[in-house]
């Protein structure tokens, strides 16, 4: 899987999970003030479980961009430090995945 591919499904995760916490936290909104304490109760603690969640979700994206970017930049210093070498990996890559496609 090459760096873009991976960083499409990454984003795609992230949309998908705020849109989850989005959609719960709508629910939340709109379900009502009816139920008596207990429901009530039982709101606050989904709100704050739903705060909660959003944190972490927000604190993971930061690390894994960082995280992202370390090996970007350790990735490009590499390449430059050592084109020819990085050329060799490269076809030696290219051939084996060559090989294992047209097996299939």
């Amino acid at each position: 899987m090459n760096e873009q591919t991976f960083a499409a499904e990454k984003e795609q995760l992230l949309q998908d999970v705020r849109h989850v916490l989005s959609s719960t936290e709508e629910l939340l909104t709109t379900a009502g003030e009816e139920g008596g304490e207990k429901a009530q109760q039982l709101r606050q603690r989904l709100a704050d479980k739903l705060k909660e969640a959003k944190a972490k979700l927000t604190e993971a994206e930061q690390v894994v961009v960082g995280k992202a970017k370390v090996a970007a930049k350790a990735t490009d210093q590499y390449v430059h430090d050592n084109p020819w070498k990085s050329i060799g990996i490269a076809a030696v890559l290219g051939f084996l995945l060559g090989l294992l496609v047209s097996r299939r």
